[in-house]
């Protein structure tokens, strides 16, 4: 996989302790200087840019997993019944209530889509704090720099945001019901081990899961694919991490 430029020749002049943050920047900005047209591409403009990629992938994300069957049909996300509980689809399924967990499945998808549509301003005010040394650490990490930064900054937020907006979203699509009709279905079966498994906190932790891993596709399209990179700036910021 491709390298960055301006990292692999910073490495060598420099070595990664023996620099101060402005010694590093200056050995950056003549590298940039001399393999690309024009001014180099400042802090300014690279942590500009990554908010912008992150905005981008954010959008295109949540945009995607909001729509009908965004969660329900991508094998990616797809939200399955509880695993905790798997006892209780398998013995359930036996005794021919498959259409009933199948529907249940369905609608806690469509809880997950339907709550989908509140991440995006969460996502947005962590990029906003975002500092240029977040940036520069984002663009020079792994090729899920920046997803890994969101999770550190916003998975709380989302998790206290999203639990009433899942509760809400599972009883609109009857999701909380069809489970509670399930489980006491289960219940009632003789010497079974009873279950009372907390439906909106798995949703809650997989609707979340499923938007990362959505941002993340998102991340590599930007960084790998030119494309992808649907400004200017983007393409000033995100060109010099393709070259060899």
């Amino acid at each position: 996989m491709k390298k960055l430029l301006y990292t692999s020749l910073v490495a060598m002049a420099l070595g990664a302790s023996a620099c101060t943050a402005a010694q590093v920047q200056q050995t950056v900005d003549g590298v940039l200087a001399g393999t690309a047209t024009g001014a180099p591409v400042t802090q300014s403009e690279v942590a500009a840019g990554l908010k912008q990629a992150l905005e981008i992938g954010i959008k295109n994300g949540a945009n995607q997993a909001s729509q009908t069957d965004g969660y329900y049909k991508n094998s990616l996300i797809r939200i399955p019944f509880p695993q905790d509980v798997q006892r209780v689809e398998n013995t359930l399924r036996k005794i021919g209530l498959g259409s009933e967990i199948d529907k249940f499945v369905m609608t806690l998808n469509r809880g997950a889509e339907d709550a989908a549509k509140s991440a995006v301003p969460i996502f947005v005010s962590a990029i906003k704090q975002m500092t240029i040394q977040d940036a520069w650490g984002i663009l020079k990490g792994d090729k899920d720099a920046a997803t890994q930064y969101l999770k550190r900054t916003t998975t709380t937020q989302l998790t206290n945001a999203f639990k009433p907006v899942i509760r809400q979203s599972l009883d609109k699509t009857n999701a909380t019901k069809y489970y509670a009709d399930l489980v006491n279905q289960y219940n009632q079966i003789p010497l079974v081990q009873k279950v009372n498994p907390n439906l909106d906190e798995y949703a809650t932790q997989k609707a979340i899961d499923g938007l990362f891993t959505l941002v993340a596709q998102e991340e590599q399209k930007i960084r790998e694919n030119p494309i992808a990179r649907t400004t200017e700036l983007l393409r000033r910021v995100f060109s010099k991490e393709n070259q060899s």
